[in-house]
C-alpha cells in the first residue's frame, strides 16, 4: 500500500486536499437541492471500472490524501467496493454517500466497512416531515435513523452532511441538537448554492449567516466531533474575528487553530491544514470524466479521457485563476481576511455571472486600503 499523504504535506499549487467524484447521477431520491438533478437510470458514458481505478491511482500519486466518491447514489454502481478497495490500496482515504433508498441496507454497510471505508454520510431535516420533504420521497428519514444504526454496529466512522438554505433556516437549532446524539465524528454543513434542483430553494442573507456561524462556532467550540463549513469561506473570517477577540491580537491573515483539527475521533478524517476552496485544494471529476473546480462551478477545465487530473489540476487556466487572489474583485479582492477565506466562488458565479465577483452572501465590508497577499493563499470551504 502506497503511505497515505499527511494532510500538512498538501501544497494546493500541486494537489488538492479533497477530490469529488460523482461516479453517476443515477439516483432514487429527489432531492430539491440536488445540484445534478439525478434521475433513476445511469448514464452509459459514465467513467468505467478501469477509468475510475486510473483516477484513483492518479490521484495518490499527485499527493491528495483524501477521495469521496460521491452521485446520485454512488451504491447504484456495481463496482463501488471494487474502487474503494482501490483506493485503499493506493493510500487514499475514502469517503462515500450512499442513497437513503432501497439499495441501502445493513449488508452493504457491513461490506463497506469490510472494504475499508473510512467515512460514510447524511441528513437534512431534524424530523422525518422536514428531511423528507427535502429529499423527496416518504421514508427517506426512517431509512437515514436506520443506517446510521447499521454503521454503528458496524463500526464504520459515521459523518452527516446537511444542507443550509432559507427553507431550513427555522429548523437548524433543532438540527444541531440532533446531530450531536447520533455519535458521529463529522459534520459538514454545506450552506446552498443554488444550481441544479437548488435554484428553487430559498436563499439566505448575509445577516442570516452571520446568525447562523454564532451557532456553528458554538457547536465547534464544544463537540468531539469535526465539523466542516462548505461553500461559506466567511466562516473562518467569523472564526477569526472571534477568535482574535477572545486572545487579543490576529491579522487575517492565519487560519485558526479551531479550524485546523486534522483528525476526528479515532483518528478519522479531519480538516484540511489551510482552508479549501473550489479550485484551490479542491477538484470534482463529472460522472463523464470532466474535471471542474466545483461540482458548483460549472467551468469545464478538462477531461480525464484527454489529461491527468494532476495536468488539469496543476495547469488549467480556471484553476490557476483561482488560486491567484490577485484575480478576485469587489470587497472579496480588498478584504483583509482573503488568505482564509476568499469567498465561495460557486455561488458568485451562480448569482453574479462571475467566479471572481463578491460573495453576495458575505456582508463584510473591509477597510478600503490595499492588502498584500500570497499568490496561492485564497483559502474557505
Amino acid at each position: 500500500m502506497t503511505n497515505v499523504m499527511r494532510p500538512s504535506m498538501v501544497d494546493f499549487a500541486k494537489a488538492p486536499f479533497l477530490v469529488i467524484w460523482e461516479t453517476t447521477q443515477a439516483c432514487d431520491l429527489q432531492c430539491h437541492h440536488c445540484r445534478a438533478s439525478a434521475q433513476p437510470l445511469r448514464h452509459p458514458g459514465e467513467l468505467t471500472t478501469e477509468e475510475g481505478k486510473r483516477l484513483l491511482s492518479d490521484t495518490a500519486a499527485m499527493g491528495t490524501p483524501v477521495f469521496i466518491l460521491s452521485g446520485g447514489d454512488p451504491a447504484k454502481r456495481p463496482d463501488l467496493h471494487e474502487l474503494i478497495r482501490h483506493g485503499k490500496q493506493v493510500g487514499l482515504r475514502m469517503g462515500t454517500i450512499p442513497a437513503a433508498t432501497a439499495t441501502l441496507s445493513e449488508d452493504l454497510v457491513k461490506r463497506l466497512k469490510d472494504d475499508g471505508l473510512d467515512q460514510m454520510a447524511s441528513v437534512d431535516g431534524p424530523r422525518p416531515e422536514r428531511h423528507d420533504e427535502l429529499r423527496g420521497v416518504p421514508g427517506a428519514f426512517a431509512k437515514t435513523m436506520q443506517a446510521i444504526e447499521w454503521a454503528h454496529r458496524a463500526q464504520l466512522p459515521l459523518q452527516i452532511n446537511t444542507t443550509l438554505c432559507g427553507r431550513a433556516l427555522p429548523y437548524f437549532s433543532e438540527m444541531t441538537e440532533l446531530v450531536s446524539r447520533l455519535g458521529i465524528v463529522f459534520w459538514e454543513v454545506f450552506f446552498l448554492v443554488p444550481v441544479g434542483r437548488g435554484e428553487g430553494l430559498g436563499g439566505l442573507t448575509p445577516e442570516q449567516c452571520e446568525d447562523l456561524f454564532a451557532i456553528l462556532y458554538d457547536v465547534q467550540k464544544r463537540s468531539d466531533f469535526v465539523l466542516k463549513v462548505t461553500e461559506a469561506p466567511h466562516y473562518r473570517r467569523y472564526v477569526a474575528q472571534h477568535e482574535a477577540a477572545a486572545e487579543g491580537g490576529g491579522n487575517g491573515q492565519t487560519l485558526p487553530k479551531l479550524l485546523q483539527r486534522s483528525e476526528g475521533p479515532g483518528h478519522t478524517v479531519g480538516l484540511a491544514p489551510r482552508g479549501v476552496n473550489a479550485g484551490n485544494g479542491f477538484a470534482f471529476v463529472s460522472h463523464t470524466g470532466e474535471v471542474y473546480p466545483s461540482g458548483f462551478l460549472p467551468i469545464l477545465a478538462g477531461s480525464l479521457r484527454a489529461q491527468g487530473i494532476a495536468e488539469i489540476y496543476r495547469d488549467s487556466e480556471v484553476f490557476r485563476t483561482l488560486r491567484d487572489p490577485s484575480r478576485l474583485l469587489g470587497r472579496c479582492g480588498r478584504c483583509e481576511y482573503a488568505a482564509i477565506c476568499g469567498g465561495s466562488r460557486s455561488r458568485a458565479f451562480a448569482l453574479t455571472g462571475n467566479y471572481l465577483a463578491t460573495d453576495p452572501w458575505c456582508g463584510y465590508d473591509p477597510p478600503r486600503r490595499s492588502t498584500t497577499l500570497v499568490s496561492g493563499q485564497i483559502s474557505g470551504g
